[in-house]
């Protein structure tokens, strides 16, 4: 096992990886195959709460590395790249304009690695209070609307606004920040906290190889869902 590596952090991070699989393949047979699905509550769940604990665990691995703007500046890329792609979809007439991605979980993960040299000297007892702020801040702003149609990252929309993945920077931002303040409080020693042994077990280095893998497997996976999707349902047309 790569000592290096807090084996626990990787691994929390595949099963969010793979919850995200799970949920956009539910979700595209219901928009794009038009199955009545009864949606279970885990469902539902997953949906209101996986972005914010996959944003915190961003924010904890913030401390443990290095060459957070250049890496942040990757991943914003990787949300732009998305971002043209739904755009794309919208235009050829595949989907609503309800589907571009105007600022999703990416760019805002991005934006965040790239803001982090900002905080980072912050001491933790000036920082955790901060961050509680812009969540709440965030949460008592939702939902407000203005004229104007550049504030929609920081969570200020246009009336008509819709985006296909959403996640302004308010209270998102203050997410990450609370996961910053995680790291260092639980990883001072930058070491995992479990034992090593675990790691080794099968299903935890399945998670591991996931979450080591989480930008590719989340670029690549709606196409891969939804080229299947479309594949099966050629076929039974076919039929």
């Amino acid at each position: 096992m790569n000592r290096q590596r807090i084996w626990e952090l990787d691994a929390l991070r595949g099963v969010c990886i793979l919850c995200v699989i799970v949920v956009h393949t539910l979700f595209d047979l219901v928009y794009f195959a038009g199955v009545q699905l009864r949606l279970p509550a885990w469902y539902r769940f997953i949906q209101q709460y996986g972005g914010i604990l996959f944003i915190l665990l961003s924010g904890c691995c913030a401390t443990l590395g290095r060459r957070s703007f250049r890496r942040g500046l990757i991943v914003f890329g990787c949300g732009m790249l998305i971002t043209a792609v739904t755009w794309a979809m919208y235009r050829l007439g595949f989907a609503g304009r309800d589907v571009v991605v105007m600022f999703g979980v990416l760019h805002l993960i991005g934006v965040c690695m790239m803001l982090y040299p900002l905080f980072s000297r912050l001491p933790t007892a000036a920082l955790a209070p901060m961050a509680l702020a812009m969540v709440v801040a965030g949460y008592l702003m939702e939902h407000t609307t203005v004229q104007t149609h550049v504030l929609f990252p920081l969570g200020l929309v246009y009336p008509g606004f819709a985006s296909g993945d959403y996640f302004p920077l308010l209270p998102h931002l203050g997410w990450y920040l609370l996961g910053v303040c995680i790291g260092r409080t639980l990883y001072r020693e930058k070491r995992s906290l479990l034992p090593q042994r675990t790691g080794e077990l099968l299903p935890m280095r399945v998670f591991r190889w996931c979450g080591r893998q989480s930008l590719l497997i989340y670029l690549l996976h709606q196409p891969l869902v939804y080229g299947l999707m479309e594949l099966v349902l050629l076929l039974r047309h076919a039929d």
